[in-house]
């Protein structure tokens, strides 16, 4: 966001009033990113510093009509469209983390030896970590699913919120557990496992958070009364 010219906005373009639900009359503009009018401020981070997160500010900015995207009012339903590859690509993420964090933890408990053994030979280290792996296994599956359900042109989320939740749960849980394999020095830098537990920490925020992905199982794959 730092150096990009252009931006990508979702625009209310019909009042609320005028609508059936909130979804309806929102289009999508891809225009310049008019820096005199739009305050862009960088926010510090506790991990993805490869990446940066802002926050974006304007009043009274006026985007030309030309910039539209698609029909007019059609802009939730494309970024919906949109937002399930993006559960499936964060889910991957998650899952390369995960795999990254028991990878070094393993490692770790085969070389380390205490009282004449390797800590990986106590059931205590080598039973979660075991764990860890069928959760990244199961949620792997899950989101190769999802993947070829979207690249076949399905639309609905299931699959791709579903993916994404078991992915970045079983991530959180092995980086959590490679730093308690490694015990106080996976409390330090050089390990690297203290990285991967602040970076699976955004796959269970963000693009969605696991609380809103299970209101939406509960509602549109369980049919229970909406509840939010």
């Amino acid at each position: 966001m730092d150096v990009a010219n252009k931006i990508l906005i979702l625009v209310r373009t019909t009042p609320l009033a005028d609508v059936k639900k909130p979804t309806q009359g929102l289009s999508l503009f891809y225009t310049d990113l008019d820096r005199s009018i739009v305050k862009v401020t960088e926010i510090p981070k506790m991990g993805r510093c490869a990446v940066d997160s802002n926050v974006v500010f304007f009043e009274d900015w006026k985007v030309p009509r030309e910039d539209l995207i698609g029909q007019e009012g059609d802009g939730f339903k494309m970024i919906m469209h949109g937002m399930n590859a993006e559960r499936v690509l964060v889910g991957a993420e998650a899952l390369g983390i995960g795999y990254a964090a028991l990878r070094r933890a393993s490692v770790y408990a085969k070389e380390r030896v205490v009282f004449g053994r390797p800590i990986g030979q106590n059931q205590g280290i080598q039973h979660p970590l075991a764990e860890c792996w069928m959760n990244l296994e199961g949620a792997r599956l899950m989101i190769y699913l999802a993947g070829r359900l979207y690249d076949e042109g399905y639309m609905d989320g299931e699959y791709a919120n579903a993916g994404k939740f078991m992915a970045a749960e079983a991530a959180f849980k092995a980086a959590e557990r490679a730093v308690m394999t490694l015990g106080g020095m996976g409390y330090a830098k050089e390990y690297h496992v203290e990285r991967y537990l602040r970076e699976a920490t955004l796959a269970r925020i963000a693009p969605i958070s696991a609380e809103l992905i299970k209101c939406y199982i509960g509602q549109r794959v369980l049919g229970l009364p909406k509840s939010y």
